[in-house]
């Protein structure tokens, strides 16, 4: 139980359903529809879509999502992969020919086919209870009547507000600048686009006018998209892959995204005694980074779309992780194992739902960087993802841009298993900070004891690119111990990432909902 004496926010519990997001709108929302009769999916694509409007640098209809779902009654959990593919036009070998050492994040050569309205068009049809015109209605309102602006979301809009560009400036900007806190922000054209999807299901998205608006403004901005590469967009369903902490399992969406990683520092951070060290100290802070890098060096050499990628095995091996563990000095900072070659940034949505039931969604959702590409089409507003920065030029790398492929991606949503039953679906926004941030959240559970609440309140730190950030959660004095081991360190100007979970607590019949101060959300059940 936390200090009332001290800030903070208590854990929310209900015994119904509950939603944890990072706007407080889209969760009301999300519990709305659970009481009237929706499930989890259905709450979870209502949520998602409408954070597109709340936090439009973080989503929107131009993304892609990945799910994890646990049905009540089923022992598998579900993933599905809605990340869209490069259109078949892309070439590295052109852009290596055009000079360029990395895919520009600014430009059409970075947008890969939104992918996300075709997951969440099948998910509702493959597993949700109300249908799509019922799971859209809300965020089809707020589209037209507006939302007011949120401060954390006014403080990274502001910090952005450069990025839109042509007709993305009219759709995202107010009189050309970022809105403010409480400023009311709204999306007309997009609620047009929403009513084709709940009437005519994915082809109102990927076919017709609004295929026909995307693929203009995009070939317009130099793009090889095609109507043809619209049409074929399908989400698909995989495997999930799961490593075991102790006496939990972690369950990760598989390739593209980059779950692998996660658990292959939890495997890592596994050949340590955590529990004997200070959760907020210098130690600890230390061994986490290190074993940071050394999973993300395996990540940078490894990791793409499925059907490139065959080093997964080796990536889950504990074998691998014990060799890695080896390479770690308990009082000295390594040399970054290698410069970070795929675009990092830190922009992305989460929302977890659980219902009476206990269904559990994990959905995370994203366009990337902040305002994605920068570009959005002409007519109807739809900013376009730069997930095609997540690709390598490195001739030959299995992560090698190219027609077709699906680039590495960051994001990548959680679920905790204990004794075969899944206890925890949970995510943690942040970029490349994701691998990490679910392993600190998982050793915040289990070697530190702490609710999820506390766990998430948590101070972070993350080394990124040879950049040792430390939030101001830490003591002046354990910067210093880290700078004394060789760490650059640094106060992040933002706060790293955010969180949401939701425990099921199947012995009081209750679930418990946490949700990062870091953000503007709350969790809220009923």
């Amino acid at each position: 139980m936390r200090d009332f004496h001290q800030p903070g926010r208590s854990a929310v519990f209900a015994t119904n359903g509950m939603c944890a997001t990072s706007d407080p709108l889209a969760a009301k929302v999300a519990v709305q529809i659970l009481e009237a009769g929706g499930n989890a999916v259905d709450a979870a694509i209502a949520g998602a879509v409408l954070l597109g409007l709340c936090e439009p640098q973080m989503t929107g209809i131009g993304g892609d999502c990945f799910v994890l779902l646990a049905k009540p009654g089923e022992d598998d959990i579900i993933a599905l992969n809605g990340s869209g593919r490069a259109p078949a036009g892309l070439s590295a070998a052109e852009m290596r020919d055009r000079g360029l050492a990395t895919v520009p994040i600014s430009t059409s050569d970075a947008v890969t086919i939104p992918g996300a309205i075709d997951a969440f068009c099948r998910l509702s049809k493959d597993h949700g209870k109300i249908g799509l015109k019922a799971t859209l209605a809300p965020a089809i309102h707020y589209m037209e009547a507006g939302i007011a602006v949120g401060p954390r979301t006014a403080f990274d809009w502001a910090e952005a507000e450069a990025t839109p560009q042509g007709a993305a400036k009219d759709f995202y900007l107010i009189n050309g600048k970022a809105p403010g806190a409480g400023q009311v922000f709204r999306a007309p054209k997009q609620a047009e686009v929403l009513r084709r999807v709940a009437q005519h299901g994915r082809a109102g998205f990927y076919e017709g006018e609004v295929a026909e608006d995307m693929v203009a403004s995009l070939q317009a901005a130099g793009g090889s998209h095609t109507l043809d590469d619209f049409a074929a967009t399908a989400c698909d369903y995989t495997t999930p892959i799961a490593g075991t902490y102790k006496d939990l399992e972690l369950v990760e969406h598989p390739p593209n995204g980059q779950g692998a990683t996660a658990i292959l520092m939890n495997n890592i951070l596994a050949q340590f005694d955590l529990p004997s060290l200070n959760p907020v100290g210098s130690a600890r802070a230390h061994i986490e980074a290190e074993a940071a890098k050394l999973a993300y060096d395996t990540r940078n050499r490894f990791l793409s779309d499925a059907d490139h990628m065959t080093r997964v095995d080796h990536m889950l091996s504990m074998e691998t992780a014990k060799e890695l563990a080896a390479l770690i000095d308990p009082t000295k900072a390594m040399a970054n194992p290698v410069k970070l070659s795929e675009q990092v940034h830190k922009d992305t949505i989460y929302i977890t739902v659980v219902d009476k039931d206990l269904m559990a969604v994990s959905l995370i959702y994203s366009i990337f960087h902040s305002f994605g590409s920068g570009i959005a089409s002409d007519k109807f507003g739809i900013l376009f993802q730069n997930r095609g920065a997540g690709f390598t030029l490195e001739e030959g790398h299995p992560n090698e841009a190219a027609g077709g492929k699906r680039p590495m991606h960051t994001i990548i949503p959680g679920m905790l298993r204990k004794d075969g039953e899944v206890i925890m679906p949970f995510g943690v926004m942040g970029g490349a900070y994701q691998p990490n941030g679910h392993a600190r959240f998982v050793t915040n559970l289990v070697d530190f004891g702490k609710h999820p609440q506390q766990a998430i309140d948590a101070p972070r730190s993350f080394s990124d690119a040879g950049d040792m950030k430390v939030e101001r959660g830490y003591s002046d004095q354990v910067r210093q111990e880290l700078a004394d081991m060789g760490h650059t360190v640094s106060i992040p100007e933002t706060p790293i990432g955010g969180a949401q979970a939701i425990m099921i607590d199947r012995e009081n019949g209750t679930l418990q909902g946490a949700s990062d101060p870091r953000k503007d959300g709350c969790a809220i059940g009923y």
